[in-house]
């Protein structure tokens, strides 16, 4: 579909679904903003990091409820991806090491540097997160520690909003979770001509049953890949 202005659904929670549609809108297509999923923060968290050598996050949602309630920048911090990594650049950690991968490849590079750290690895995190990141790492003889510091839950889309998305070019998907609530809502409006566009493998796999025109994921789970698939034909 290379050359035609396509309208993209964004489906990814705020703040990133506008950092998201800024560079649909570069590529000069449109970008219709509606997130599935909504970022809450808890507030009776307190954060502990005796004998914590590294923290690790898995989404930038992560980093951001890590960084509104601790002002410690000195821990070495491992990222699942090139964007997660950004994020706690600009949140101001300054040892950071990108996974550029899923929360398995996060684990092996963490394990692969298991004797450079001097105690537990800590991860700030959604209450579901996409994957058991602290049991793979006990695996790898890594000590580990989950911290629950946000939730996500569906938004609720009116149908006159649902049909009106279902008649996008194609959804961008960034999480499994997102992909799991896009497939509810595609069983309730059924969208055969609808391509989905999701991170990675593992994000596009819960819409695997749903009829669409084509399911696609890039090489790598970068967003800038991503983006490259939409201009693709299907």
């Amino acid at each position: 579909m290379p050359g035609r202005r396509q309208r993209i659904w964004i489906t990814r929670a705020q703040p990133g679904a506008d950092a998201t549609a800024e560079r649909v809108r570069a590529m000069g297509h449109e970008a219709l903003v509606a997130p599935l999923l909504a970022v809450k923060t808890l507030d009776d968290v307190e954060i502990d990091l005796a004998g914590v050598a590294a923290l690790a996050f898995t989404s930038a949602n992560g980093v951001r409820a890590f960084a509104d309630k601790s002002g410690d920048r000195s821990l070495k911090v491992f990222a699942v991806g090139a964007a997660t990594a950004a994020a706690a650049r600009a949140a101001g950690f300054r040892s950071v090491l990108s996974a550029d991968g899923d929360v398995d490849a996060l684990a092996e590079g963490i394990a692969a540097r298991r004797g450079e750290l001097k105690g537990a690895v800590l991860h700030p995190g959604a209450a579901e997160p996409a994957g058991d990141l602290a049991g793979t790492l006990e695996k790898h003889g890594v000590e580990a520690r989950r911290l629950v510091l946000y939730e996500t839950g569906p938004v609720s889309l009116s149908d006159g909003q649902v049909e009106t998305l279902i008649r996008a070019d194609a959804a961008l998907v960034h999480s499994p979770r997102a992909a799991q609530v896009l497939a509810k809502v595609l069983k309730a409006h059924p969208a055969p001509e609808l391509r989905a566009l999701g991170l990675s493998k593992a994000v596009i796999k819960p819409l695997a049953r749903t009829p669409l025109a084509a399911k696609a994921y890039p090489p790598f789970p970068l967003e800038a890949a991503l983006l490259n698939l939409i201009d693709r034909a299907p």
